[in-house]
């Protein structure tokens, strides 16, 4: 659930009294009060293991629509729904050959689920780079309103739904974006899904990884310079009229990186992990990017010196209290990025999801198990410490 439907919160007799200019200016700046009012954790929070089928490698993604419903991929096709807030999960899709790597869901009805493509991971045999369901997930369908040349495939889903339309689908803005190896295109809707543009990013990236939309005209994009990762530097591209034009906001100076995942808890502050492929021996710095500025520039803050670590999933509560996953394990954050730490939160962590609730929030965090930060005791769930190997970004 995107942090901007927390202006929703605001009771209505304050919206009445905002001046039409002053609510334009708030929503220009994409929904500026979700910084005014940062989530705190309650008492005793911490993450936890959610019983889940276990699996050997990374999965990719999960979206929470509420405090009962969500649904998590993978990469052997499998598309899994909880309906008790992650404590049972039926699987309403398994369908070998497709590489489900990002989901997206506009309600808990109606949702979309990217699948790499063919040609990067080997025993990928679905060229469907997008898909789609009107019944809970029951049911999953091709997305064929797309025009323009067939994408390769997607790696990000950002769905927005704009101030007041939380429960209008049609409203919603939904981006689709790859992939990690090029080449880089990215659909857009600004109707829920009834109609897609399909724009070629190539002029501005090489390869996409994770798109991030405040509005219909102010958006993010991460990924690399160029297809060739051992040539590819982390970059990170923004827009302000709606992905007509793009400018580069970072990238950084070292070979064989890319930009995986980003998190932006304020409207001003967001956090990227950086990617490090490099074979150097001496390379063993690892960075995270932060913005204070909405995107416009970024700088890196050190997570660790350790050549075995590489950076996936990142996801930040508010300013300062976020969580980054890795090859060994999860570092957090209560700081802003100053100091990190090793923290329990499951292997390889993938993405992260922080659902408001309130002035408090619970999160979400996949990699080989599914983890909730919560201060409710769970049932204790099996885990496994076992190392994981990922051979490709």
């Amino acid at each position: 659930m995107p942090n901007d439907m927390r202006l929703s919160r605001l009771p209505a007799s304050i919206r009445k009294t905002l001046s039409l200019m002053t609510w334009a200016l708030v929503c220009s700046q994409g929904m500026a009060f979700a910084s005014d009012a940062p989530l705190t954790p309650q008492a005793g929070s911490h993450w936890q293991k959610l019983p889940t089928e276990p699996y050997k490698g990374k999965q990719d993604d999960i979206y929470v629509v509420n405090r009962d419903v969500a649904f998590y991929v993978n990469g052997k096709g499998n598309i899994w729904r909880s309906m008790d807030g992650g404590h049972s999960w039926q699987n309403v899709l398994k369908q070998p050959g497709t590489y489900f790597r990002s989901i997206g869901m506009v309600d808990a009805r109606h949702g979309y689920a990217g699948n790499i493509g063919t040609g990067y991971y080997p025993g990928v045999t679905d060229s469907t780079p997008l898909y789609e369901t009107t019944d809970g997930g029951d049911h999953w369908q091709t997305v064929t309103r797309v025009p323009g040349p067939a994408m390769q495939g997607v790696c990000g889903i950002d769905i927005l739904h704009p101030d007041g339309a939380a429960h209008d689908s049609a409203a919603t803005v939904i981006h689709a974006a790859g992939r990690v190896n090029g080449p880089a295109r990215l659909l857009n809707s600004l109707d829920g899904g009834k109609t897609w543009t399909n724009t070629d990013m190539t002029p501005w990236i090489a390869m996409i990884v994770d798109v991030k939309f405040f509005d219909a005209m102010n958006g993010v994009i991460y990924g690399g310079s160029d297809a060739d990762l051992s040539k590819s530097h982390a970059v990170i591209i923004t827009t302000h009229d709606g992905g007509a034009h793009w400018t580069r906001a970072y990238e950084s100076k070292r070979p064989s990186e890319l930009i995986w995942k980003g998190s932006f808890p304020t409207r001003r502050v967001g956090y990227a992990t950086i990617q490090s492929y490099d074979t150097d021996a001496r390379s063993t710095q690892r960075w995270v990017a932060k913005t204070t500025d909405g995107g416009k520039t970024w700088s890196e803050l050190p997570l660790v010196d350790d050549k075995e670590v590489n950076e996936f999933g990142v996801g930040f509560a508010n300013a300062d209290l976020g969580w980054v996953g890795t090859t060994k394990g999860g570092f957090e954050t209560k700081d802003g990025g100053k100091h990190w730490e090793h923290v329990e939160m499951g292997r390889v962590v993938n993405k992260i999801r922080v659902l408001p609730d309130g002035q408090h929030f619970t999160a979400y965090a996949i990699g080989s198990d599914v983890y909730e930060y919560t201060s409710e005791a769970l049932p204790a769930a099996s885990s496994s410490t076992a190392t994981v190997k990922v051979d490709k970004p």
